[in-house]
């Protein structure tokens, strides 16, 4: 059978406007990039692609030379009152400021607010490279927790919990397409056992703030009782990304990143960083955001001079029932009544 000519014509069109498409998640993985906004949080109808993340490389492990590390959290939602913008001078909105004593507690609080109160285990945990810290030891501090990626394998969270886990960053993203293998399982397996977890997300210095925020949100639940999200923010020689940004484009996508996932989860997510990076790119930078800060060789005062913090890593070589190998091991600033006022303080 023979087509006419307007017909072939017809037909031929429509083949070529079926393949000439570029949109969509297929094109962000091919290395094309979007403007960073924080107005809006675009959700990719491709199925989310099941890839695994980078090595991290092992070593000694020091506070000049940290290993490369991973890291990020959700949470409740409160009134969107509570969330008053302000403008920054790049016309971008920012979530209004918090209250500092709910980010990083320096006292005791007088008054304890109602709510159930999850049990403290005091730690157990051992250390294969111990570190003399002297009078400031993490021991000291009456709450302990872990951070976990892949790298720790199946985990008996209950075990872990009675180790002294009584909270847990799990490793969920990095950059805009990479997804732990083990984050849903984790996510999970750690609320059962009854442990405070969050989400932390790996940042990816090649990649956009706002696609960044887009898949962290897209893979972590929004959930009542859940710690804050975490945004990890370091130098990592074994990433494929060998840029070294400018402090202010540093600053500028952090906060695209951030802006974004408080106006999701309703929590001002928590900033974790190392020395090196933090002094380059953070000293003196967002006094109203809680800090978690890696620190394994000296209290943190003398890696973070002047800066408030509410979680501590003391060690990356850490030794628990329940997990095979190590784990970084952290401690959070104030006591147990500090610290169930601090939970009740991020869900309020």
């Amino acid at each position: 059978m023979h087509l006419s000519a307007a017909p072939a014509l017809i037909l031929l069109g429509l083949a070529l406007a079926g393949c000439s498409s570029s949109s969509g998640p297929e094109a962000l993985q091919a290395g094309l990039t979007s403007r960073e906004t924080t107005s809006s949080i675009v959700r990719p109808a491709a199925p989310v692609p099941v890839a695994d993340v980078g090595d991290v490389a092992g070593g000694e492990t020091s506070d000049d030379n940290p290993p490369p590390h991973e890291l990020a959290w959700a949470g409740p939602v409160p009134d969107q009152q509570q969330f008053e913008a302000v403008t920054r001078d790049a016309g971008m909105a920012v979530p209004s400021q918090r209250p500092l004593q709910a980010i990083a507690p320096e006292q005791p609080a007088t008054g304890l607010k109602s709510g159930k109160r999850s049990r403290i285990y005091s730690q157990r945990f051992g250390d294969a490279k111990p570190i003399n810290f002297g009078k400031v030891s993490p021991r000291h501090h009456a709450v302990h927790g872990v951070d976990v990626s892949r790298w720790q394998g199946e985990i008996d969270w209950m075990t872990l919990r009675t180790q002294g886990a009584n909270f847990a960053f799990i490793k969920a993203t990095d950059g805009g397409d990479h997804l732990d293998p083990m984050f849903q399982k984790n996510w999970r397996r750690a609320k059962e056992a009854g442990i405070k977890r969050g989400a932390y997300h790996f940042f990816y210095w090649c990649r956009t703030a706002g696609e960044q925020a887009d898949w962290f949100i897209r893979n972590v639940p929004k959930e009542a009782g859940a710690l804050p999200p975490v945004i990890d923010v370091e130098y990592n020689a074994e990433s494929s990304c060998k840029r070294r940004l400018s402090r202010a484009v540093v600053l500028e996508k952090m906060q695209v990143f951030m802006d974004k996932l408080e106006r999701h989860y309703g929590q001002r997510p928590i900033i974790y960083t190392a020395p090196d990076f933090y002094a380059d790119n953070l000293s003196g930078e967002f006094p109203n955001h809680p800090f978690w800060l890696r620190s394994v060789a000296a209290h943190p005062s003398k890696r973070y001079p002047n800066r408030k913090w509410v979680f501590w890593q003391y060690s990356g070589s850490g030794l628990s029932q329940g997990v095979n190998g190590k784990i970084d091991l952290n401690v959070f600033r104030g006591s147990e009544r500090d610290w169930h006022n601090w939970l009740a303080g991020q869900s309020s």
